[in-house]
């Protein structure tokens, strides 16, 4: 762990590919702050899963205002930090408000989103986990929340394409593209050593860490 490494880091993906278990380990390894989105405390999150239309605008508007105060929390304290690690970034709300908002619930959250949005800090690095839909179905049954049952396939295709597009030209920060689907970054030791020292090395452009092929 004494190699040079980013200062701030964030991992990103859609529901269910393991984020917040992945920031934990590296906060952990890194002996730093940890930032986490913090679904749990969304009282409107159970609601936009049994019905979207009705719930989402609330949900989006509750996770805008959270985040906006999380990046003000992080600019305020010790930036000497050697290292941070987060499980979101803000680009993800216009994805996710693209995604489930109608049209007229979208114009005004755009509107909420201009004058509440900060300057939030560029990443070091992100490292984008992605998973097939059927793997991601897989796992959030697995960890038994109730109100996440509603999801479906369709939706987290919708949701993989989303996040597709929003990482085809993103270039805001070094990129690690990691594909999760028959690794387990939390229990395996090895797995989880490998895309270690990748993140290490991540300093510049737009790589990708594949097991299975052994492609970097």
């Amino acid at each position: 762990m004494s190699k040079e490494r980013p200062g701030y880091i964030v991992v990103e993906g859609p529901i269910g590919v393991g984020k917040t278990s992945l920031v934990k380990r590296l906060a952990k390894s890194f002996e730093t702050d940890l930032m986490l989105e913090g679904a749990a405390e969304n009282p409107f999150l159970e609601r936009f899963y049994q019905d979207p239309r009705s719930g989402a605008l609330p949900a989006q508007l509750f996770f805008l205002f959270q985040r906006v105060r999380q990046i003000e929390d992080m600019r305020q304290a010790d930036m000497f930090q050697p290292v941070r690690v987060a499980d979101f970034l803000m680009e993800k709300d216009q994805l996710f408000a693209e995604l489930t908002l109608s049209a007229e619930e979208l114009k005004l959250y755009q509107q909420v989103y201009a004058h509440v949005s900060v300057d939030a800090p560029v990443p070091d690095l992100v490292v984008y986990l992605q998973a097939p839909e059927e793997v991601l179905l897989k796992r959030i049954s697995r960890r038994g929340i109730k109100y996440e049952r509603k999801i479906d396939v369709e939706y987290l295709r919708k949701l993989s394409e989303a996040y597709s597009r929003m990482f085809l030209n993103y270039d805001a920060a070094p990129l690690l593209i990691v594909n999760t689907s028959s690794i387990n970054l939390v229990d395996n030791d090895s797995e989880y050593e490998a895309l270690l020292e990748q993140i290490h090395l991540t300093r510049t452009g737009r790589h990708y860490f594949n097991p299975m092929s052994e492609a970097i």
